[in-house]
C-alpha cells in the first residue's frame, strides 16, 4: 500500500498556565472546547480537535484577561545549590520575574507630537541589492525605499528630519537636518529615489560620529532610525558611541535580512533607549518601521524607577540593567533575586513610577513569594542570560575588564548552562563520561545556483532568473567587463564549457575559485543593466502624492489611482467644497475601503491627513462622505476617517 494511503492520526494536547487569567485561545486548526484547571482560570488545557491532517502548522493564539497589568512570578531555586548569599551563586536561591506591558491613557496615545528631530541613517552596501525574500523580486534598498517615502509622508509638519546613508563611506541629504516643509520633504524624496546599493562595505562609525557631533535642537528630541541588513567589524565601538550619547537621543533599529547582526541591532537600540525590530523570510520592512515611527511620535516615558517592598528579613538583587525606555505595547522584564528566609504566605509590592506627558504615573503589584510548581529553572536561566550580558557589556567599557568580573560571568555561565563569551558546550560521551575529542572535519554543503549571492571581488552578485537565461548584477566595475552607469550586467549560460572570449578575468577568477562558482561556466554576453525602475503599487503611488500638510491635490495620477477619471472625480464633488478637501476625503475613503490589509503602513499619514482636514472647519463633510462612498462603492462612515 502506498505510504499516503495509510491511515493515520494526530493527537495533540498543550497545558497553557499564566499568573494571569486565560481569556482564550484560538487556532487555525480545529480545537476542542478549552478546559480551565482551576478557579482562577490561570492553568488551562487545550486539545487539537480529530482529523488534522498536517496540512498546516499547529499554532496556538492565547489571549489573556487584563494583559497589560503588571505580572510577576517566583521561581524557586536549584534545591542541590547553595544560596547565593553563602557562595555567590544565582541558583540556590529564588528568583522573581515581573513583567511590564503597559497600556498609556487613550488621551496621550490618540495625539502625536508635532515637535522632533527625526534621522533615518540607512545601509547601502552591496548586500542591500539582494531580494527582500526568495519570493520577491524587490531588493531591500527598494524596500527601504519605499520605506522611506511612508516615513516621509508620516513626519509632522513643524518637526525637522535629515537622511544618511552608508557603506565604505556615507552621504547625507542635508548638511544639517532642515525643518520639514512641502520643499524638503520633495528634495529629500528625491535623493532617496537615487538611492542605490553601490557604497560598498558596512561602515557605521564614521557617519554615527557625524550625526553626534550636531547639535540637538532645542525641544525637538532627537529620534534615530537605523537601517542595516549586515554586521560590522567594530561592533563595540559603535555600541559605545551610541552609549555615549543616549542622554541626547532615542535609537530605533531595524535588521533587514538573516545576516543582520543581532549584537549590532539589539546594542544600539538597548543603548540608545529605544527598541529593536528584525525583518526576516517572507515579512515585509513598512509595517515594523511605521509602527516604530509612531513609538517615536509618542510622548517619551521619562524618570523611571523601581522599588520593592518586601518582608523582613527579604532582600532583592536586580540583575537586569535599569529600564531606559517604556512603549506602548512592548514588553519590558525585570529579574531580581531574592534572599533571606521567605515563608510560603509572604507577599510582596513592586512598584514603577514614571513620568507621561509630564503627568506621574505609578504601576503598583502585589503578589505572593510562593514560587511557582515544576517550571524547570526557566526564570533563572533567563536571569542569569539577563545578568551574563550585563556584565560583559559592562566589561567591554575602558575600565570594565578584570578576572573577578570573568570569573563571575564563568561560573554563572557553568552553573545555569547559559552560554557566555569565555564558555562553550563541548560534547561528552554519556557511557564514557569523557569529552569527544577527534579531527575536525569540513563537510561542503551543495548550494543551488539560482536566487543565491555570491561575492566577488568585494561586490555582491545576485543571480537573477532562470537558468537558459540567468544573469548576475553588480554594483561595481570588474577588470575586463564593459562598463556603465558605474555597473556591469554579466549574462551567462550555465553549460560545462567556458568561453574565454567574453571576459576573462571574470572567467579566471570561476575558475580560480571553482568552490564558489561550481556551475557558472559559459559567460554568454554582457550590457549595462535596464535603466528605470517599475512603477509603484497603488498604495505607495497615492502615498507619493500626499502633500507634507497632510492633504492630497487632484490630478489625473490620484484619479487613477481612485480607478476614476479626473472629470468624474471633479463632476462627484459635492457644490461649495474646497477640491482638496474633496480630494483627501476621497483618499481616506479609498484607504479605509481598499487597503485596510496594509492599515499598519498608512495609518500614521491617515491621522495626518484627518488632522488636516479638521483644522480646515471645512462645511458639507458629511455629505462629501457619502459622495465619497458613492463614487468609489465603498461604505465608510465619517467617524472611521477621525474627522
Amino acid at each position: 500500500v502506498p505510504a499516503s494511503l495509510v491511515p493515520y492520526s494526530l493527537s495533540f494536547s498543550a497545558q497553557v498556565s499564566s499568573p494571569r487569567p486565560i481569556s482564550k485561545i484560538e487556532s487555525s486548526c480545529s480545537l476542542e472546547p478549552l478546559q480551565y484547571l482551576n478557579a482562577d482560570q490561570t492553568q488551562a488545557t487545550v486539545k487539537l480537535g480529530a482529523g488534522h491532517k498536517f496540512d498546516r502548522d499547529v499554532e496556538l493564539l492565547i489571549y489573556y484577561k487584563d494583559a497589560h497589568q503588571p505580572s510577576a512570578m517566583v521561581e524557586a531555586g536549584q534545591a542541590s545549590a547553595k544560596p547565593g548569599h553563602k557562595s555567590g551563586s544565582l541558583m540556590g536561591d529564588p528568583v522573581v520575574m515581573v513583567s511590564l506591558y503597559p497600556e498609556f491613557p487613550q488621551s496621550v496615545m490618540s495625539s502625536l507630537t508635532t515637535c522632533g528631530e527625526f534621522i533615518f541613517l540607512v545601509d547601502r552596501s552591496g548586500s542591500m541589492g539582494s531580494g527582500m525574500n526568495h519570493k520577491t523580486s524587490q531588493s531591500r534598498m527598494d524596500s527601504a525605499k519605499e520605506t522611506l517615502l511612508f516615513l516621509l509622508k508620516s513626519l509632522p509638519m513643524g518637526c525637522y528630519f535629515n537622511i544618511y546613508s552608508f557603506g565604505t563611506t556615507f552621504e547625507y541629504i542635508f548638511p544639517n537636518s532642515v525643518k520639514y516643509t512641502q520643499k524638503t520633504m520633495e528634495n529629500a524624496l528625491k535623493k532617496v529615489e537615487e538611492m542605490a546599493a553601490d557604497l560598498g562595505g558596512t561602515e557605521i562609525l564614521q557617519p554615527l560620529t557625524l550625526i553626534y557631533s550636531q547639535q540637538c535642537i532645542p525641544n525637538h528630541p532627537r529620534q534615530l532610525f537605523v537601517f542595516s541588513d549586515g554586521e560590522v567589524g567594530n561592533t563595540k565601538d559603535v555600541l559605545d558611541l551610541v552609549r555615549k550619547n543616549s542622554d541626547s537621543h532615542r535609537c530605533l533599529s531595524f535588521g533587514i535580512g538573516e545576516g543582520a547582526s543581532s549584537a549590532l541591532i539589539n546594542g544600539m537600540a538597548k543603548e540608545g533607549g529605544g527598541h529593536a525590530q528584525f525583518i526576516t523570510g517572507t515579512e515585509r520592512m513598512q509595517p515594523k518601521v511605521m509602527e516604530s515611527l509612531r513609538f517615536a511620535l509618542h510622548p517619551t516615558v521619562v524618570d523611571i524607577s523601581l522599588t520593592w517592598d518586601l518582608p523582613k528579613g527579604v532582600s532583592a538583587t536586580v540583575l537586569s540593567p535599569p529600564i531606559k525606555a517604556l512603549f506602548q505595547g512592548q514588553r519590558s522584564v525585570i529579574y531580581s533575586q531574592l534572599s533571606g528566609k521567605i515563608s510560603e504566605a509572604s507577599e510582596a509590592c513592586v512598584k514603577v513610577k514614571y513620568s507621561l506627558a509630564g503627568h506621574p504615573c505609578e504601576n503598583q503589584l502585589h503578589f505572593s513569594l510562593n514560587p511557582s510548581g515544576n517550571t524547570g529553572l526557566t526564570v533563572h536561566r533567563l536571569a542569569a542570560r539577563t545578568l551574563i550580558h550585563s556584565l560583559e557589556m559592562k566589561m567591554r567599557e575602558p575600565s570594565g575588564m578584570d578576572n573577578d568580573a570573568k570569573r563571575k560571568v564563568v561560573k554563572l555561565s557553568v552553573e545555569s548552562g547559559v552560554n557566555s563569551s569565555f564558555t562553550a558546550f563541548i560534547a561528552v560521551n554519556k557511557t564514557t563520561n569523557k569529552v569527544i575529542q577527534g579531527p575536525l572535519v569540513r563537510r561542503n554543503v551543495p548550494t543551488a545556483i539560482h536566487d543565491i549571492e555570491i561575492l566577488l571581488h568585494s561586490s555582491m552578485f545576485r543571480i537573477y532568473g532562470e537558468p537558459e537565461t540567468a544573469y548576475a548584477a553588480c554594483p561595481c566595475s570588474i577588470p575586463g567587463t564593459k562598463k556603465g552607469n558605474n555597473k556591469c550586467v554579466l549574462f551567462f549560460l550555465l553549460e560545462n564549457k567556458c568561453d574565454y572570449s567574453k571576459s576573462k578575468s571574470f572567467h579566471n577568477y570561476c575558475v580560480n575559485h571553482s568552490d564558489v562558482f561550481p556551475k557558472i561556466s559559459h559567460l554568454k554576453k554582457y550590457k549595462d543593466p535596464p535603466q528605470g525602475q517599475s512603477e509603484l503599487h497603488e498604495l505607495s503611488k497615492l502615498v507619493s502624492l500626499q502633500k507634507a500638510t497632510g492633504c492630497w491635490m487632484l490630478d489625473e495620477d490620484l484619479a487613477a489611482v481612485l480607478g476614476k477619471t479626473k472629470e468624474e472625480v471633479e463632476k462627484a464633488k459635492p457644490g461649495e467644497v474646497k477640491q482638496e478637501v474633496w480630494t483627501t476625503i476621497l483618499a481616506l475613503i479609498w484607504l479605509h475601503s481598499f487597503k485596510t490589509d496594509k492599515k499598519a503602513e498608512w495609518e500614521l499619514l491617515s491621522m495626518k491627513a484627518a488632522s488636516w482636514l479638521n483644522d480646515q472647519n471645512a462645511s458639507r463633510v458629511p455629505e462629501c462622505v457619502a459622495a465619497g462612498n458613492t463614487l468609489l462603492d465603498s461604505s465608510v462612515r465619517k467617524e472611521d476617517l477621525g474627522i
